[in-house]
């Protein structure tokens, strides 16, 4: 699904981005070009880089199973 119209960036786009190393909003917004144009989906945006970043830090946190 498109998050951000302006720039075609979608939420896979963004979990992408939080995959290769984004850790803020503003790391996701210099990756992707998200938000930087009308700036109309800067809440969900924001929402699911929140969602997305805590869910990396959680699956980092899991022991590996040997």
């Amino acid at each position: 699904m498109y998050v951000c119209v302006c720039q075609a960036v979608s939420d896979h786009d963004i979990r992408r981005a939080i995959a290769g190393g984004a850790h803020t909003f503003e790391d996701v917004q210099a990756r992707t070009g998200c938000t930087t144009c009308c700036g109309c989906c800067e809440a969900e945006a924001r929402e699911l880089v929140d969602a997305s970043v805590e869910s990396e830090r959680r699956a980092a946190a899991l022991p590996v199973a040997a």
